[in-house]
């Protein structure tokens, strides 16, 4: 019988010994393409979906931006998820709202992320991107971080080795999805990474355009960027909607227009908007995130495509 188990234990060994010969597990296809693996996160432009939890099939709910739900947008193509969050006085929990819960209430950010959770683990080969809005200087730590952790995200969440990162220095996207870190997170006020690492500072890595644009021209400026890194180390985000103004008094009152959407989010009108930013990139780079409201109406993904190379 000892005969036995010291066998055992050799054929045991040769496996563990044989497993640890092998190369780690490498990504094919990542974020749908296999010539996107050895691209740097940075250097490939996604869609994002605007509002992303402001949906509704309802034409006469004013105040959303998207027509479809969280898992539809990101079987389309989405791979950044934007949103902006606010305390519910109802409830005293941390919801996605857009200005006032009043005027649209996405739920409990909680509920949201384990909904991006649950899409996350069919979708092993998928980096995705979440860049959300804190108006009201929430805590990233006894406020956010407990959302994340709650809904399972935080393991799958990229911390870098430090911050800033300028953007010939992040990870592959193959890179990111064989470590199992293929989730970049980033909030527009109050990431602190000293205190929650993989909650990042939006504007010290990545520039915006204009937001609330009226103008179909799109004029393209830098319109958002702090900290260290110059504008070329930066990477930028298009913010491709168009908005009307309804009520043109005062500050006015804009809402989305989906009637705009087909020409909005059209190829030549998102190519004309980026050929005007890519001389302020500082690199003449192509914009990382291209935002867009209803981003199941147009050309949006067909955009992004062309953009990588991939179309």
């Amino acid at each position: 019988m000892p005969t036995l188990f010291a066998f055992l234990a050799l054929v045991s060994a040769l496996g563990s010994a044989v497993a640890s010969s092998l190369p780690a597990r490498r990504a094919s296809v990542c974020n749908g393409h296999a010539e996107l693996c050895s691209r740097t996160y940075s250097n490939v432009t996604v869609v994002g979906a605007h509002d992303s939890f402001a949906f509704s099939s309802d034409p006469l709910a004013l105040a959303r931006d998207q027509e479809v739900d969280i898992p539809s947008q990101l079987n389309l193509g989405v791979r950044l998820l934007q949103a902006q969050a606010h305390v519910n006085q109802e409830d005293g929990q941390l919801h996605f709202c857009h200005t006032s819960c009043l005027l649209f209430d996405g739920g409990t950010v909680e509920s949201y992320l384990a909904t991006v959770k649950t899409w996350l683990d069919s979708n092993p080969n998928e980096v995705l991107t979440m860049l959300f809005t804190n108006p009201e200087g929430q805590s990233v730590s006894t406020v956010w971080k407990p959302a994340f952790d709650a809904a399972g995200i935080t393991p799958l969440a990229y911390v870098p080795p430090s911050v800033p990162v300028k953007n010939s220095d992040w990870p592959t996207l193959g890179e990111l999805i064989d470590s199992g870190k293929r989730v970049v997170v980033f909030l527009d006020a109050g990431a602190d990474p000293t205190s929650v690492p993989f909650i990042l500072p939006e504007f010290e890595m990545i520039w915006e355009t204009p937001f609330s644009v009226t103008d179909p021209s799109f004029p393209c400026s830098v319109d958002r960027i702090s900290g260290p890194l110059q504008v070329s180390d930066h990477s930028y985000m298009i913010n491709h909607s168009l908005n009307k103004n309804i009520i043109p008094i005062g500050s006015g009152v804009i809402v989305s227009d989906p009637l705009d959407a087909p020409t909005t989010n059209s190829v030549s009108s998102i190519q004309a908007n980026v050929n005007g930013c890519i001389p302020l990139s500082g690199a003449n780079r192509n914009p990382q995130f291209l935002l867009l409201d209803y981003v199941n109406i147009g050309q949006g993904f067909q955009a992004a495509n062309i953009l990588n190379g991939v179309a």
